[in-house]
C-alpha cells in the first residue's frame, strides 16, 4: 500500500513508499479505501512541528473514501458505503460528549498517540495524524470516524466536508450563530475563511469583507460569497467605508497567527463577536489588555471544528452541497496525484494555492 511517510518535523520531503500495511482491524473499526484527500494548512502545521503528533507520521486528515471492512460491533456504515472521515471521532460518554459538544471529545485523539495503525519496512510502526493518515491509500479507524454521505457527493467535494469546509461554514453558523442582515469580517482567505465566507452568506450577511495580503485570492473569495475584499492595510479605510466606522458586527480568524487575530480584533464593534478558527502555535501569544478586555465589550469565541456535530452537519452540508447553496469546486485548486505531494506541500508553503485534492488512482 502507498503512502506518504514523515520521519522527523521539519523534513524538506515526505518519503513517499509502497510498502505501508495496517494493522488488523478491531470489533468497532473500519476500513477504509480513501478515494480523495485534501492537502490542508493543519497538514503542514504537521509538518513544521506546529500541531505535535507522534513519528513517524502519514499525514492527512481531510478525507473521503468507499468502507471495505467493518468490525463485527460495527452497524452504522457496511462495505460499499461512501463515507467522509471525521478526524475528532466522539466517544459518547467523556464529559464533553454528555454537554453536547462532540468536537471537544479528545478520547480517540489520545489514543491515536499511543495506537500506531500502520506498518512499513517490515514492522517499523508509523501514526497516523489525528488517528486518520489519509495521505495512505487505505487507513482504519473506529467507526465513529467514518460517517455515511449520499454516494451522489463527489469524492474531492465529500473531502472537503470533512475539514475545511465544516471547520468553516460552522463557524459561521454553530459557533457564531450569524444573524441575517448582519456584517460580517473574515481575516483569511484560504479553504476555511473561504468557507467561512461560504457560512456567512448561508446565514444571510448582508456585507462580507474578505481581508487577505494576496490579492489573487480576493476574486474568488467573492465568488464566494465575499461583497468586498481588501489588503490588511485597507481594512481600516474599509471599516469606516462599510460600517461607518463602528466596526463589523462578526469578526472571523482563518489563519492561525495572532496577528491574525488582533486583525479580527480591531474589525469588529464594540459589543461584536470575534471567533477565532485558525490552529496557532502555542508560543503565539495573544497581545490583548485588560483594559479592553472589559470596555470594548467584545465576545472571544474559539471554534474547533466548527463547533460542529459531524452525525448531523456532514449530511447537512453535503445537502446543501447538492442544493446548490455550497460552492466546493471553485476552492479546489488542483487534482493531483499521491506521488504529487512533496510539489503540493511547497505549493502550500508558498502561500497561493487554495486546496489542492489528491485523487487516489
Amino acid at each position: 500500500m502507498r503512502g506518504a511517510l514523515l520521519h522527523a518535523v521539519g523534513d524538506d520531503k515526505l518519503d513517499i513508499r509502497d510498502d505501508f500495511a495496517l494493522a488488523p482491524i478491531g470489533p468497532t473499526d473500519v476500513r477504509v479505501k480513501v478515494k480523495a484527500t485534501g492537502v490542508c494548512h493543519s497538514d503542514l502545521s504537521v509538518i513544521s512541528g506546529t500541531l505535535p503528533m507522534p513519528l513517524p507520521v502519514i499525514p492527512g486528515h481531510e478525507g473521503a473514501g468507499e468502507v471495505v471492512e467493518v468490525g463485527d460491533h460495527v452497524t452504522t456504515v457496511e462495505p460499499g458505503d461512501h463515507v467522509i472521515i471525521n478526524w475528532t471521532p466522539a466517544c459518547g460518554s467523556c464529559a464533553n460528549c454528555l454537554v453536547n459538544q462532540p468536537f471537544l471529545c479528545m478520547t480517540y485523539v489520545l489514543e491515536s498517540f499511543v495506537n500506531a495503525r500502520f506498518r512499513y519496512d517490515g514492522d517499523t510502526p508509523a501514526f497516523g495524524m489525528a488517528g486518520c493518515g489519509t495521505w495512505a491509500e487505505e487507513i482504519v479507524v473506529p467507526w465513529q470516524g467514518a460517517i455515511k454521505v449520499d454516494p451522489e457527493v463527489p469524492y474531492e467535494a465529500a473531502a472537503l466536508i470533512g475539514c475545511s469546509i465544516t471547520t468553516g461554514v460552522g463557524a459561521a453558523l454553530n459557533t457564531a450563530r450569524v444573524r441575517a442582515g448582519s456584517t460580517v469580517a473574515v481575516v483569511g482567505s484560504g479553504g476555511i475563511g473561504l468557507s467561512v465566507i461560504q457560512g456567512a452568506r448561508i446565514s444571510g450577511a448582508t456585507t462580507i469583507l474578505a481581508i487577505d495580503p494576496i490579492e489573487s485570492k480576493h476574486e474568488l473569495a467573492k465568488k464566494v460569497g465575499a461583497t468586498h475584499a481588501v489588503t490588511p492595510d485597507q481594512l481600516m479605510d474599509a471599516v469606516g467605508t462599510l460600517t461607518g466606522g463602528k466596526g463589523f458586527d462578526y469578526g472571523f480568524e482563518a489563519v492561525g497567527k495572532s496577528a491574525a487575530i488582533m486583525t479580527a480584533w480591531k474589525a469588529t464593534r464594540r459589543g461584536g463577536d470575534v471567533i477565532v478558527v485558525g490552529a496557532g502555535a502555542a508560543n503565539d501569544t495573544v497581545p490583548l489588555n485588560a483594559f479592553s478586555l472589559l470596555f470594548e465589550g467584545k465576545n472571544i469565541l474559539s471554534s474547533l471544528y466548527g463547533g460542529s456535530d459531524v452525525r448531523r452537519d456532514f449530511p447537512f452540508l453535503a445537502g446543501l452541497y447538492k442544493a446548490g447553496k455550497l460552492d466546493l469546486e471553485s476552492m479546489i485548486s488542483a487534482r493531483i496525484k499521491l506521488s504529487d505531494l512533496n510539489e503540493a506541500v511547497a505549493a502550500l508553503r508558498g502561500g497561493e494555492v487554495l486546496r489542492q485534492v489528491v485523487v487516489m488512482d
